[in-house]
């Protein structure tokens, strides 16, 4: 079973825009900026657990330029920015930048002189992924958001400014509803897989409608009440 017998007459059609943006989403090379703690959730999504080389990212470049992707996991400092700005300057056309976690986004808890609040003041932000830290899953839907993204980007200065004045924007979407299985039998073991997980870090929940994720009552702080954790609503 190959590609060939799923095509009709063996011939596949695509715009050379979708074809290059398909290339540049599947082989993206993370050029990771680990400063604090969430570089270790960041260095977890590369195990066998998470499995981030089945987007074609297991290559975590240690040379800028030969990256095009930027994790900006914890916090930076003053000190810090300009080397983070070398580095970025270093990096090939086309780049992006994902920051991670609240630090790297807004400064975090860390509202002082030292620190830089949020490293949008160093570098433009693509993607930011809120947490304290934020788990591995967060990450990957962050990337996967990312390459959403890069599907619908221009290649071309005169498409970038036509898509501007259509106000046309990429649409966003919750990985647990876009890839949330549809048959009963998947979405079964995918219920059970998602409570194992939280037995084991020790709060029980189920899988709601649609791919939602749902806490049980009173599992919120004893509050007594449902709390549904969906980016759509």
């Amino acid at each position: 079973m190959g590609l060939e017998e799923s095509l009709p007459n063996g011939i596949l059609l695509a715009n050379v825009e979708k074809l290059v943006n398909w290339t540049r989403k599947t082989s993206m090379w993370p050029a990771t900026f680990g400063l604090a703690c969430c570089a270790i959730e960041m260095m977890t999504v590369g195990g066998s657990r998470y499995d981030i080389a089945r987007f074609g990212m297991e290559r975590f470049s240690a040379t800028p330029r030969q990256a095009d992707l930027m994790i900006v996991a914890g916090r930076v400092t003053n000190k810090m920015a300009p080397v983070l700005r070398q580095i970025y300057d270093q990096m090939p056309e086309p780049r992006w930048v994902l920051a991670m976690g609240v630090c790297a986004s807004t400064g975090g808890m860390f509202n002082n002189y030292a620190v830089v609040q949020g490293v949008d003041h160093v570098v433009p932000v693509d993607m930011y992924l809120p947490g304290c830290p934020p788990r591995p899953e967060m990450l990957l839907d962050a990337i996967l958001k990312l390459h959403a993204k890069v599907m619908d980007e221009p290649i071309n200065a005169k498409r970038a400014e036509l898509q501007a004045e259509r106000g046309e924007r990429t649409e966003l979407t919750a990985s647990s509803e876009k890839y949330a299985p549809k048959r009963a039998g998947k979405r079964r073991m995918a219920q059970r897989q998602q409570q194992a997980q939280r037995r084991e870090m020790g709060a029980e929940g189920e899988l709601g409608a649609a791919g939602v994720e749902s806490l049980p009552p009173g599992g919120s702080g004893g509050s007594g009440r449902r709390d549904e954790i969906s980016t759509g609503r």
